[in-house]
């Protein structure tokens, strides 16, 4: 209690030499007298007011006094120091007198803490309040500040509500009881109407969150609003609020069925819903009306990506973003379909063509089952799927396929000049590199397709620093993994074993397993230093050892295993997509290891590819040809090994000279991409035949450079010189300069409309600029601002809309560009208070 009262009184000398104290129930005369306050001299005034007269005015003019009255403060009449205290100050010890001293508010605060004085009676409730508080505060501020001590929120309004809405999703209203209790419920609800518009008889929480999203919702359809703007901002912030997502999406969920969200949805095209996100239903709504349309090729592959691209903006994109992603992937789909034309006069040219866009096809049809499977919706997808399915595989697939069999027919030897055999691998690439004598490691992945090659060039190319090109090679025949894997060590003699394991020999030792394949790659180059590892090994070095394997060796094998292993069984071969999109993560893991430890000149390239149906066979695909030999050595899905085999209709024989190996074991390979039936062996997933999609093999180099060569896209406002802001909504138009590409990557940026103060007077928006269109007018985006009520201040006066992007992965914004506006309207009609 005396350290309070000496505060207090230290607060009253900072302003007034003279200080009176009464103490009318005779209570504070020991705290009196155990008062010592620095500079101050007390006196107890008992009528004696004539000499403390003299004394405070006369004798020290310039000394400060405390004047202590015993009793009840005298009327005024009666009073004869009434001139002084007049000019001075009173210092009262009544409880609310203390609470305000401690709080550092002025005499003039008492009614509001006597009207609250249930708010006062808390230790804990004063302290926060005392954090928070500050001197210029009003009457208002303060009540608004109490608000948020009561429901355990920092800052204004918002921040109170958006705590209130927490509780009400939680089915709690404590805080909303305690502002009752202190006598703030008027105070909270003559805010609501003040700064929401909302008004009701008998208002409530739960009221006010349903007719928020009810107004929010009727305003974005084309409605009329029941709120004000302001409410419409409130929403914004609080739906993107990070930390309100769960309140959101409860009270959202409840909401959507009281006010007949689906009902209301189902009369609406889906193409006025793209900016819409208040109700998951939305979104499915959107989703059911892209699906349908997509399926019907009713709509252009640019608007659906671009109402994709919309939708990332949407509360819900992250629950829905496969099923997003997987219509998007259709469209661009269908758009190389109807592009696409499959002939070609040579085995050379459709490797070419294969190499230069036809890939794109399987990559797609990759993207887009992955994506429709990681949604979970296949009842959903159905139509959709069906469409790219029997496209993918009889108009694509299937006629790429017959196509390129006819040239496969026509051959008398397994080669397509210029384009390098599989074989030729070590002695064209790694020994390139070793001419030279540079370091080379290469990443071996097994089953590494083609196009899946092409989108893992595409991630490497992004890394800043790194630079990396594509090239295909002939790959060998049959296109299984212990061919393809021996045709990449060095080789003089490359045959297949003559027994019933399909074993290679390269130069007549066994090419099977890591320790043979690290004695093949010794035989290389003279002098060459060479090592051979598991890609699993590698990554689970530290630097040092990792560092260490590159500097003691020229030539580093690293293999990579996970699309085979996964599509080549039965149980998990429908997962062999999501294993693609792994093992592209992976390799780039591998990469960047290898690069830590020194590695600059890299190589990930394959054994072979691989095609993929995601349906079940059909009884067409299998191979009805009969399988003549005199000896069968080896039998799988898409190959045969053996003595004396016989060719027909349905099956193409190669003697070991035409495929361009030794030995004498020969092979039949299946016509096209039909499969031998084979017990206890997956259908979906297979290689060793001569698709296209087996043969084509990746070689992906890649190289270290020493200064940094990405960059993020530039955007400008358009059309921002002289503006008039007339309205209290303003649409503004940004463009993304240039196409987005591997080195020049998508820029994200914060924009919203600021006083020359910097006090933010508008909603915010978060633009992402990541177009791949080369057509300017589709790198165009529209961002609309809403005004807050902020902005009335600064009526007649230049605002200025700033475009901000985050510094790394700090909370920290800088400018990165500016337009300036004149703000020049009239408010009141636009604002309901």
């Amino acid at each position: 209690m005396l350290d309070r009262i000496a505060k207090g009184l230290d607060a009253q000398f900072d302003k007034h030499r003279i200080v009176f104290w009464y103490d009318p129930t005779h209570e504070f005369r020991q705290a009196f007298e155990g008062l010592t306050l620095d500079g101050v001299e007390k006196i107890e005034v008992a009528n004696t007011e004539f000499a403390v007269k003299h004394r405070i005015l006369r004798e020290g003019p310039k000394q400060r006094f405390l004047l202590y009255r015993e009793g009840p403060r005298p009327a005024d009449i009666d009073n004869w120091l009434l001139d002084v205290e007049l000019a001075h100050g009173v210092f009262k010890t009544d409880q609310i007198a203390i609470w305000l001293v401690d709080l550092g508010l002025p005499i003039s605060f008492e009614d509001l803490a006597r009207e609250h004085q249930e708010f006062f009676r808390s230790n804990r409730r004063q302290e926060k309040l005392k954090a928070v508080v500050r001197g210029e505060d009003t009457k208002p501020k303060l009540r608004l500040r109490m608000l948020g001590v009561c429901a355990g929120a920092e800052g204004d309004l918002d921040t109170v509500v958006e705590a209130l809405l927490g509780e009400l999703a939680g089915a709690k209203d404590d805080s909303l009881r305690l502002i009752g209790r202190v006598g703030l419920n008027e105070f909270l609800w003559d805010q609501m109407s003040r700064f929401f518009g909302y008004r009701a008889d008998k208002p409530s929480i739960s009221d006010f969150a349903i007719t928020l999203f009810k107004s929010c919702y009727q305003s974005a359809v084309g409605g009329e609003a029941i709120l004000t703007p302001e409410a419409l901002v409130f929403f914004r912030r609080w739906k993107n609020n990070r930390n309100a997502e769960e309140a959101f999406a409860r009270l959202s969920a409840e909401y959507a069925e009281a006010l007949g969200i689906a009902q209301d949805l189902a009369k609406r095209d889906f193409r006025t819903l793209v900016e819409v996100d208040h109700f998951e239903e939305v979104d499915r709504a959107i989703i059911r009306g892209l699906v349908h349309e997509v399926g019907s090729q009713t709509v252009a592959q640019a608007d659906v990506l671009n109402w994709i691209r919309q939708r990332r903006q949407s509360h819900w994109y992250g629950s829905y973003r496969d099923l997003y992603e997987a219509i998007g992937f259709a469209a661009e789909f269908q758009q190389a379909m109807a592009q696409v034309t499959l002939g070609m006069t040579s085995l050379a040219e459709g490797v070419e063509r294969y190499a230069k866009s036809w890939f794109r096809i399987d990559q797609l049809y990759r993207k887009f089952i992955w994506r429709m499977q990681g949604s979970g919706q296949a009842t959903l997808m159905r139509e959709l799927f069906e469409q790219v399915e029997n496209h993918y595989v009889n108009s694509y697939l299937l006629r790429l396929n017959d196509a390129w069999q006819t040239h496969v027919d026509a051959v008398e030897s397994w080669s397509a000049p210029p384009i390098p055999a599989q074989r030729s691998f070590y002695r064209e690439h790694v020994g390139e590199f070793r001419r030279r004598d540079q370091k080379i490691c290469v990443i071996i992945s097994d089953a590494l397709r083609y196009e899946v090659a092409e989108e893992l060039l595409g991630r490497i190319r992004s890394l800043d620093r790194y630079e990396a090109g594509i090239e295909p090679m002939f790959g060998s025949l049959p296109s299984y993994t212990q061919l393809g894997m021996a045709s990449l060590l060095p080789n003089e003699d490359l045959q297949i074993a003559d027994n019933d394991s399909g074993t290679v020999l390269v130069n007549g030792q066994s090419s099977q397993g890591l320790e043979n394949r690290r004695k093949i790659l010794a035989t290389g180059r003279a002098g060459d230093r060479t090592v051979a590892v598991k890609a699993e090994d590698l990554m689970g070095m530290d630097k040092d050892q990792a560092r260490a394997l590159v500097r003691d060796h020229d030539v580093v094998y690293v293999y990579h295993n996970l699309i085979d292993a996964i599509g080549d069984k039965q149980v998990s071969e429908d997962r062999v997509f999501e294993a693609a999109e792994d093992t592209i993560e992976e390799i780039v893991r591998v990469v960047k290891k290898l690069n830590g430890a020194n590695a600059n000149n890299l190589i990930v390239t394959s054994d072979h590819g691989f095609i993929y149906q995601n349906r079940p066979i059909e009884e067409s695909d299998f191979s009805s040809a009969q399988v003549e030999g005199d000896t069968i050595l080896f039998r799988d899905r898409r190959f045969i090994l053996g003595h004396g085999l016989k060719g027909n209709r349905g099956l193409r024989r190669f003697t070991p000279e035409q495929a361009s190996l030794e030995g004498s074991v020969e092979m039949l390979i299946p016509k096209s991409i039909n499969r031998l039936r084979r017990q206890g062996s997956g259908s979906r997933f297979v290689h060793g035949g001569a698709t296209l999609q087996e043969i084509v093999v990746p070689v992906v180099k890649i190289y270290k450079k020493r200064q940094s060569d990405t960059s993020a896209v530039d955007v400008e406002i358009i059309g921002s010189a002289n503006q008039l802001i007339t309205s209290s909504q303003m649409s503004v138009r940004f463009y993304q300069v240039a196409a987005v590409t591997e080195k020049t990557q998508a820029r994200t940026l914060r924009a919203g409309i600021y006083a020359q103060s910097g006090e933010l007077i508008s909603d915010s928006h978060e633009l992402v600029f990541d177009f791949r269109s080369e057509n300017a007018r589709e790198r165009e985006v529209a961002a609309r601002f809403l005004l807050l009520r902020q902005a009335d201040a600064f009526n007649g006066q230049e605002v200025i809309l700033k475009l901000e992007e985050r510094h790394g992965d700090t909370s920290h914004f800088r400018e990165y560009r500016t337009a300036r506006y004149t703000l020049r309207r009239s408010f009141s009609s636009d604002f309901d208070f």
